[in-house]
């Protein structure tokens, strides 16, 4: 993610920060289904120093500390209304990009849900987290997959994230001496009345931070038109979110 780029996914973030946490039932879904499977996977109760990548209104934060304990919990946001969700849980707070900010040194958990799909390689941060992991340390990451919003893409939309990624490429981005526990992909569609409630839907949850294009009148029931003709139904129009994740474990020693 460029500096533009960043900024306009902040910008498109601050905008809807309000509306997001209640807007965004996929999301919390996978924050709770990431949360699920580290304790599934034998993760220890209580973590010495855990560090959050992106967390704003708190999905995973909560799905975090509904099944962990911390000494201590650093959450980092690009915007600084996520400072919020810090002070909520008790925890400290580092805003700004994740790849420039200061990480806490060696944390024994570095969780992220829904942020990586904004980078432009996003096996970059994953391979970082990994190698900042204290040893025996914890590593549960979700993005998004090549079929996020397909919809969208099709009819030509700049909606989707730029680093949509398959789950067989976060694998590949951790490096020597980390175990893969848990690997996985799906696909939730929902469902709306029309067109249009997808672009609201789009814009109280922030996620189309990636476009730019100007919605005209003609543009708009264009739009409308073109979407009903290629994925009407009797129940409506859907759109695709297709989660990823790993969660995975460095050596102990």
């Amino acid at each position: 993610m460029s500096a533009v780029s960043a900024e306009r996914v902040a910008r498109s973030f601050r905008r809807s920060f309000a509306s997001y946490h209640a807007a965004t039932v996929p999301q919390a879904r996978i924050a709770d289904h990431l949360a699920a499977r580290l304790a599934a996977l034998g993760a220890p109760a209580r973590f010495a120093q855990g560090f959050e990548i992106g967390c704003g209104t708190g999905h995973l934060t909560q799905a975090l500390r509904a099944r962990f304990g911390f000494d201590r919990l650093t959450l980092n946001d690009l915007t600084e209304g996520a400072r919020a969700t810090a002070e909520h849980h008790g925890a400290e707070f580092t805003p700004g990009d994740a790849r420039h900010c200061d990480w806490p040194p060696q944390p024994d958990l570095i969780a992220s849900a829904s942020v990586i799909q904004w980078l432009d390689a996003p096996g970059g941060l994953v391979t970082r987290a990994a190698q900042a992991l204290a040893p025996g340390g914890w590593l549960a990451i979700s993005g998004f997959g090549p079929a996020q919003f397909h919809e969208l893409a099709r009819l030509g939309s700049e909606a989707h994230a730029p680093g949509l990624i398959a789950a067989g490429q976060l694998a590949d981005s951790l490096p020597k001496g980390v175990e893969i526990l848990d690997l996985g992909e799906r696909q939730d569609v929902l469902w709306f009345d029309t067109p249009r409630d997808v672009l609201r839907h789009l814009r109280e949850t922030g996620v189309n931070g990636a476009a730019s294009q100007v919605w005209t009148r003609a543009r708009l029931a264009q739009f409308d038109a073109d979407y009903r003709a290629l994925f009407g139904t009797a129940r409506g129009v859907p759109l695709t979110y297709h989660p990823i994740w790993i969660i995975a474990r460095r050596a102990a020693s």
